[in-house]
């Protein structure tokens, strides 16, 4: 099966705790299961609005750069006005995910909308420009983040950290909430997830099993696809900040 990703925004940090992460997901799975699509992970964009372009996207970088890595190519957003919701921001966003070799699809539609662009002679011939200028850009920013993550790295604090302290609880606080691990018992649920994940069992399967077995989420609440797919999206940053 082709390998697939899941690309879901929400334009509000109030709407994170909501529905929103659970409503995309099950659009997207369902469209990639009738498209006969895997569905390996997900990359939640927290709280950008949807008139920003790619450079004020933290979660839409990664999922580039890890694509262009991992040889995943196709990327499912539950619908386009999900992706941004502007026209022209939409457009600017479908072309650039199409100079890099990669697909897009809307999941309300089950329509390749890279396949449509391309076919445009005019916007074929943009994509065909702006790929040239995105892999000298890629190149640029690749050396630029990793002397500037050395840097950090070099006075003993975590990246994008702009507040720090000798001790390291306070450190993680000051980037904003704990990602799952980091609390103490948390890391043995992280690994039974990705455990079940490598056991190719599906993010609502991993879910129903963590419930069976009676673990439960920091709060307390059930698993949901919602929060597997989060945490499953991120799990080297993770690791690379632990060490």
């Amino acid at each position: 099966m082709t390998k697939a990703v899941a690309y879901m925004r929400c334009s509000g940090l109030g709407q994170v705790d909501g529905d929103t992460w659970d409503r995309q997901m099950e659009a997207i799975s369902n469209s990639c299961a009738a498209l006969g699509l895997d569905l390996t992970c997900a990359y939640p964009e927290e709280g950008v609005p949807g008139k920003l372009d790619e450079t004020h996207r933290p979660a839409f970088q990664q999922m580039i750069l890890d694509l262009l890595g991992n040889g995943c190519r196709v990327i499912v957003v539950e619908r386009l006005q999900r992706l941004a919701r502007e026209y022209a921001v939409q457009q600017s966003l479908a072309m650039y995910i199409a100079s890099k070799g990669l697909t897009l699809i809307a999941a309300d539609t089950q329509e390749d909308i890279t396949a449509a662009l391309i076919g445009d002679p005019m916007k074929r011939a943009l994509i065909q420009i702006q790929g040239v200028f995105s892999e000298l850009d890629k190149n640029l920013t690749i050396e630029k983040l990793g002397k500037a993550r050395a840097r950090i790295r070099g006075q003993g604090r975590r990246p994008h950290q702009k507040n720090y302290s000798s001790d390291p609880v306070k450190n993680h606080h000051a980037e904003g909430r704990l990602r799952f691990g980091w609390k103490p018992g948390e890391d043995a649920v992280l690994q039974r997830i990705h455990t079940l994940r490598s056991e190719d069992n599906t993010l609502r399967q991993i879910a129903s099993q963590l419930n069976a077995e009676g673990i439960h989420g920091r709060y307390g609440k059930p698993w949901n696809t919602g929060t597997i797919s989060r945490i499953l999206a991120r799990p080297q940053q993770s690791e690379e900040v632990k060490k």
